[in-house]
């Protein structure tokens, strides 16, 4: 299977192609060539394993890579989760359920996709003999999942990028308290969408990418779209099967990554009612889901920080298939965007049912007591986003994102009690190392060439 621009301009690639280069050439972000029917396919994986039914999913998708060793690579990635299932799915009530996506070394949803990512990277490090350099940007989790997915691989440095101040401080020290050579988080001044656009910027200059061999870790990246993909067949496949065609899945979000992930695979063969978008107050993608406004408003720091973005990167793989994979009329669309902060965008056919809400701090502390109470149940503030609206629903697929450890005073005002977590009791006391950092392109590149050898 070759892989695409959404903007049209980059000629195909492979998978392992698509993967090393990250941002596609002409700005756009890589998509398959075509998008395979697995409806009948999906069925058959019911009571497969987790790596099991990533390895069934992704052989469509990763063909440059001889299938004995793509089932090793992922063998390997999902080996240091701390539960059975990898993506259990826990019932709450009668047509509510929970599916918990942090069981992976950083306790969150981001370890599905970059503890796999790190693999193939390893991987093409060994087969070409040169040493990569990782970029990344973060607005939380991204970060300390990109960085764990990478410890111990050889060959490669990493650059994440964070707002200084606006994650939360175990999420800080998840990514800066390492004391790995290799690892370099860059705190910038201002908000992720200041940081994303740098790191857009610096991938834009083709040379620098090229000289210093620049590979993007951000959900960008095609693997880490994949990936996503496979724990939303996995919780389907868990459902009782007359709930399947009636789930509605509910899903914390603030780069689109997440649930563009479950869009895709509803448009594989996944046979759902829809998606529900749930974001905090920077609120621009309920702003366009329900009201058809897309324009960016000033960031603000949140109980939500992983979701505090303007700017949804993905949304333009969204927008590609929903014009009916137009890459002319999605080049306009971004361009629009990027001129004028805001696009309209009225001619959309998504093929799927998506709705949106919002919640505020206020809200996210109220939900995070109620579900305890109704449920006894502790949901992190980004999780609590998804607890809105749900009667209307028939069955109801909530995506945890984060394991409430890694917000601790948010929820112990809500639930009583602090909810830990023995890895993060262990980052407690070490010192964090950052590199503070402008964002802007000319200070990335300098940072970056410092550290070549």
């Amino acid at each position: 299977m070759k892989f695409i621009s959404t903007r049209g301009q980059t000629e195909p690639h492979s998978f392992s192609e698509a993967v090393r280069i990250g941002l596609a050439p002409d700005k756009g972000l890589f998509v398959p060539e075509v998008l395979p029917d697995l409806s009948s396919e999906m069925l058959s994986w019911e009571g497969l394993s987790y790596p099991d039914t990533c390895y069934e999913f992704f052989k469509r998708f990763a063909t440059d890579i001889p299938t004995d060793e793509l089932k090793t690579l992922i063998s390997g990635a999902y080996s240091r989760f701390d539960h059975s299932e990898h993506a259990p799915l826990v019932k709450l009530s009668d047509g509510l359920f929970v599916q918990e996506l942090f069981h992976g070394p950083t306790l969150a949803f981001k370890d599905f996709a970059l503890q796999l990512l790190g693999s193939l990277y390893e991987r093409q490090v060994a087969q070409s003999g040169e040493t990569i350099n990782v970029l990344g940007a973060t607005s939380g989790d991204t970060g300390a999942a990109a960085i764990n997915g990478l410890l111990g691989k050889s060959g490669v440095n990493i650059f994440i990028l964070y707002p200084d101040g606006r994650v939360a401080p175990l999420q800080e020290r998840q990514m800066a308290c390492l004391e790995q050579d290799n690892v370099f988080p860059l705190a910038i001044t201002g908000s992720f969408d200041d940081a994303q656009a740098a790191l857009k910027d610096t991938f834009g200059d083709e040379t620098f990418s090229r000289k210093v061999r620049l590979s993007a870790v951000n959900s960008i990246n095609l693997a880490r779209i994949l990936a996503q993909c496979v724990y939303y067949i996995y919780a389907w496949l868990k459902l009782p099967v007359e709930r399947r065609a009636g789930a509605t899945f509910v899903v914390p979000t603030g780069n689109f990554g997440n649930v563009l992930s479950g869009y895709l695979a509803s448009r594989m063969g996944m046979q759902v009612a829809g998606f529900r978008v749930a974001t905090n107050r920077n609120d621009i993608l309920h702003r366009f889901f329900s009201a058809g406004d897309y324009s960016v408003c000033a960031v603000r720091p949140s109980h939500a920080p992983s979701m505090d973005i303007q700017v949804a990167s993905n949304f333009e793989r969204f927008i590609y298939f929903s014009l009916g994979r137009d890459p002319a009329a999605t080049r306009r669309a971004m361009e629009d965007f990027k001129r004028n902060g805001a696009v309209s965008l009225t001619d959309l056919a998504p093929g799927v049912s998506m709705s949106s809400t919002r919640m505020d701090d206020a809200e996210i502390e109220s939900v995070i007591s109620k579900v305890y109470e109704k449920h006894n149940y502790v949901v992190d503030p980004h999780t609590a986003c998804a607890f809105k609206e749900l009667d209307e629903f028939e069955t109801t697929v909530v995506l945890a994102t984060a394991h409430p450890a890694k917000f601790p005073e948010v929820v112990k005002d809500c639930v009583g009690s602090e909810p830990t977590h023995p890895s993060l009791e262990a980052l407690k006391s070490k010192k964090i190392v950052k590199y503070p950092l402008s964002p802007d392109e000319a200070s990335i590149k300098s940072f970056i060439l410092s550290k070549q050898s």
